[in-house]
This record gives structure tokens, C-alpha cells and sequence, in this order.
């Protein structure tokens, strides 16, 4: 499995951001090709201090081909553009395959 993760700091209008998100970026992300499972959360804390981060993401994929598929796809590309429209404190997106744990 291959997941993506996308960290939202503070944006200049939190209420624009929660209601631009789910009303119309996250139905956007939920037509990627390939897209297994997705999660995210505006109760970002931090075990110290102050989170950096506003809100967060997550999704999975098959595999890190899958992801590449899936950003380079149409609907990938849409995705992307529509940051700008609600993420005024930018995005960082990391992405890695996962391993699981023992156990």
C-alpha cells in the first residue's frame, strides 16, 4: 500500500476553508482513479505546543504507481488546481509506502 498525506497550516479563513473542503474539494478527490481509502480530520493537535497544522488528509493507493496514475489523471490535475481555492496557507503533501507493523 502507498499513501499520501496532505498537512493544511492556518488558513486566513478557517470557515472557507472547512465548507470549501468538504461542499467541493473533497467530492473532487474522491473521483481519482485508483483511490482505495481516504480520511481527514480539522482537529489537528500536536502533543506539544501548538499543532502546525490546521487540517489533515490522507489517502490510499495500491501502489506508488497507482499514486502517480492517479495525480497524473485528469481528475488528479483537477484536484491540484483546486488547492488554491481554499488552502491560502499552502499544502504540504508527502507521500511513502507503507509497512506494516509486527505484531
Amino acid at each position: 500500500m502507498h499513501k499520501l498525506v496532505v498537512l493544511y497550516p492556518e488558513p486566513a479563513d478557517p470557515e472557507h476553508f472547512r465548507h470549501y473542503y468538504v461542499t467541493n474539494h473533497l467530492p473532487l478527490v474522491t473521483r481519482m482513479p485508483g483511490l482505495l481509502a481516504w480520511r481527514y480530520s480539522f482537529d489537528v493537535t500536536a502533543t506539544q505546543g501548538p499543532s502546525p497544522y490546521f487540517a489533515v488528509f490522507e489517502a490510499e493507493f495500491a501502489d506508488a504507481a497507482a499514486l502517480t496514475a492517479a495525480r497524473a489523471s485528469a481528475q488528479g490535475r483537477q484536484v491540484a488546481a483546486d488547492v488554491a481555492n481554499y488552502a491560502t496557507g499552502g499544502a504540504v503533501v508527502i507521500d511513502y509506502p507503507v509497512q506494516d507493523g509486527l505484531g
